[in-house]
């Protein structure tokens, strides 16, 4: 069995046929997942320096100088790494003296940070599959950002104390801005708010809660909606990021309903994070900073601040390292242009629009194809990542080591 890294879920079921050492067939892939599969033999980068193809020992050693001599080095990426390339990256943020940050500064980190730190109460994938009667969906949409996600663990499948599944032991909840197909699946448990509407959807299940009339929504559905999270025997919320963008820095309303929540039965929250080891790199940097991202290695001591985020850093770091992400093209495109005035270093398997502008490209290994480690699934459970095939590039701990003993 594969491990597939097309998302966080890390589905672990994956059935893989080689022929003359290449993927000639597979089973249990979602459509994303396949797209991770085939994307083997497509769109992979090759090594460029200064403008020119060189070979990949060439391309570390103009990576090592150009990290080398910057004063404030940018390190971004690493949502997409394993969680041994994660520690070689910190480690050499650490020895740079430079910044390390990674996707979660500007998506899913505000929440994630309440859940590794102990301050929202969280799960397994696996409690929810086998004990998740009561489920919301969040601001998130599963179906189309996490496919297998329903039908392996939350809505659809018969658990250890949930034998009937969704036709009578589950009941689920989509709040959304708009009809998703995650929400035309739970129907009649839909509720429509209006962008930017998700505090004063807390508000009126708060109310509820205090045995107050809500003021939006239609007050006979809220009662009935709030009476069934009451009954709840283990509740699992799924927030995405319409939740945290809606709340932005009100996140502390979500945290007061959870808590409320759970004064009468376990509910938990597990963020609907995307790239497939987000989790794993917000956990490792904060085991060893006390962050979760946005940390600056400068004068030796780890300091976190909002001026180390990449929005922000790009105002004064000299040169960056990019690993398997491609900021210029999910970044405004003011902030792509001050990207694009420093020297940029790219690690990435494919070709991309970073990489594109890079001074340095290094292809590496797709992790979980053509190299092991390990990563943290959505809901901080580590999973061990085996290679499928033999692939002709390195991988990107065995790129960053490089790198660390020449600087």
């Amino acid at each position: 069995m594969a491990v597939c890294t097309g998302c966080s879920l890390l589905c672990d079921d994956i059935e893989v046929t080689l022929e003359s050492g290449r993927i000639a067939r597979t089973k249990n892939l979602c459509r994303k997942g396949l797209g991770r599969f085939r994307s083997l033999y497509s769109e992979r980068a090759s090594p460029r320096a200064d403008g020119s193809e060189v070979d990949v020992g060439d391309a570390i050693s103009r990576a090592a100088e150009i990290l080398s001599g910057a004063k404030r080095p940018l390190l971004f990426g690493w949502s997409n790494s394993t969680l041994e390339a994660q520690q070689a990256g910190i480690a050499l943020a650490r020895k740079l003296g430079g910044v390390i940050d990674d996707t979660s500064s500007f998506c899913q980190g505000p929440l994630m940070e309440l859940v590794i730190r102990g301050q929202m109460p969280t799960g397994t994938l696996d409690d929810v599959r086998n004990f998740g009667d009561t489920l919301i969906y969040w601001g998130s949409d599963p179906t189309s950002s996490h496919p297998r996600h329903m039908s392996r663990f939350s809505y659809f499948p018969r658990g250890e104390k949930l034998q009937k599944g969704f036709e009578e032991d589950r009941t689920a909840f989509a709040v959304d801005v708009r009809e998703s197909p995650t929400a035309k699946i739970v129907a009649d448990g839909y509720f429509q708010i209006p962008p930017g509407g998700d505090a004063e959807f807390i508000e009126a299940i708060l109310s509820v809660l205090d045995g107050k009339m809500p003021k939006v929504q239609d007050k006979k559905r809220m009662i009935s909606f709030v009476t069934t999270l009451k009954k709840a025997k283990m509740g699992f919320i799924f927030p995405g990021l319409g939740l945290v963008y809606s709340l932005k820095d009100r996140l502390d309303l979500f945290s007061q309903l959870v808590a409320r929540l759970n004064e009468g039965v376990p509910f938990r929250v597990i963020p609907m994070v995307g790239h497939y080891n987000m989790r794993g790199f917000n956990q490792t940097l904060f085991e060893q900073t006390g962050g979760i991202n946005q940390v600056s290695f400068a004068d030796g001591e780890a300091r976190r601040g909002q001026e180390n985020g990449i929005i922000s850093a790009l105002d004064s770091c000299d040169a960056a390292l990019v690993v398997g992400s491609d900021p210029v093209s999910s970044l405004p495109a003011a902030f792509a242009r001050k990207l694009a005035k420093i020297p940029v270093v790219v690690m990435d398997p494919h070709r991309n629009l970073t990489a594109d502008l890079a001074r340095v490209v290094i292809p590496t290994a797709l992790s979980g194809l053509e190299a092991g480690g390990a990563a943290l699934r959505m809901d901080g459970v580590r999973v061990e990542l085996a290679p499928v095939v033999e692939g002709a590039s390195p991988s990107d701990a065995e790129v960053l080591a490089r790198i660390r003993e020449v600087v």
